[in-house]
């Protein structure tokens, strides 16, 4: 078939979104497959060949490294040469059109919150993952959690916090802690903070500003970070992340080595199932579709709770789905296949 992995985009996500895009693609061609692998945002301003050389090209292998910390999306912005509001690059929409399939590759705002979906779905492109409307309600923190607590999936307490500069001095007091401060849509644990103190609270509310000052605050759970895969509609085996300092942040999260990643998690029988089938239920309850990955923590008393649900997981060298698959005998080509087979059948099915 015809590919295009879509990947990049004006998202703070985005390197880990390149990243995940060069090994999708790669992974796709030793399966036999024409893929171009296009940056969602800077299309195709920079190349100069056809728009069909480009399923010929190579991965650019700046693209490969995940930096320490997320990219200057001002400058990023400057850095491109057609200054359009358009989410979507110079011959991005055309090159699509063209192509069997769109496998995204992005992660984050721009792409994994339903509205690239709902421009494929008009265009009458198939792509890969859930539908626009599970996309954008799982990258609302705030509706998920409300929509699992409605069915009894355990979730810590929070609250959605929109407020301006001026208000921090009486949040910070006013506010219960310990807390995690959190955007209300981003993932990659970008911009997440937890707060001990008043002082780490203000820190961390006033780092919220740079995310529009619309947070989630959510009760602290101590105990140990899980995560479990949902593929083809199905559980894939859970995993242990143990930071090595601190919290499974952004850069723990994407430095070879910040991170002993234990899979399947040293757990018993009967929380593993409880975990299992706690993801397939949001899953299905959220109205995703073909694969999903949710976040977990066991507090000491063994209880799960649940945190998030990511509908396009990480699929860098270091990234936990492909970890479970692995677990389970699918190696990285055939689990990026699979999806992409999977996710044909489910846009045929109206998914």
């Amino acid at each position: 078939m015809k590919i295009v992995v879509l990947a990049g985009g004006l998202s703070p996500e985005r390197n880990v979104s390149l990243s995940s895009g060069v090994m999708v693609a790669e992974a796709l061609r030793s399966r036999g497959h024409r893929v171009a692998l296009v940056d969602l945002y800077f299309g195709l301003e920079n190349w100069e060949g056809t728009p069909e050389e480009v399923y010929d090209a190579p991965a650019p292998e700046k693209w490969r490294r995940v930096d320490h910390t997320a990219p200057d999306l001002e400058a990023v912005k400057a850095k491109r040469k057609w200054k359009s509001e358009s989410q979507f690059g110079p011959g991005v929409l055309e090159l699509c059109a063209g192509a069997d399939a769109v496998f995204l590759a992005l992660h984050g705002a721009c792409g994994e919150d339903g509205r690239v979906q709902a421009a494929l779905d008009l265009m009458g492109i198939p792509y890969t993952g859930s539908g626009h409307l599970g996309s954008a309600i799982a990258m609302d923190k705030d509706l998920t959690k409300r929509l699992c607590a409605q069915v009894g999936v355990a979730t810590p307490q929070w609250k959605l916090l929109e407020y301006t500069e001026g208000e921090i001095p009486a949040l910070s007091q006013s506010l219960e802690l310990p807390l995690v401060v959190k955007p209300m849509d981003s993932g990659s644990s970008i911009g997440v903070s937890i707060a001990h103190s008043r002082a780490e609270l203000t820190a961390a509310l006033t780092a919220g500003l740079n995310f529009g000052g619309r947070v989630i605050v959510e009760q602290y759970v101590s105990g140990r970070e899980i995560q479990v895969g949902v593929l083809e509609e199905k559980a894939l085996p859970s995993i242990e992340i143990i930071p090595k300092q601190g919290f499974y942040d952004y850069e723990n999260k994407y430095q070879p080595g910040a991170a002993v990643e234990v899979c399947p998690a040293p757990v018993d029988p009967k929380l593993e199932a409880l975990l299992e089938e706690t993801a397939q239920k949001v899953h299905t309850l959220i109205g995703l579709a073909v694969y999903s990955r949710s976040d977990f923590i066991v507090d000491a008393q063994g209880k799960p709770w649940f945190l998030e649900i990511n509908t396009l997981p990480g699929m860098t060298p270091t990234s936990l789905l492909p970890q479970e698959a692995a677990a389970v005998g699918i190696d990285y080509p055939a689990l990026c296949e699979r999806i992409l087979t999977a996710s044909l059948e489910a846009r045929k099915a109206g998914r």
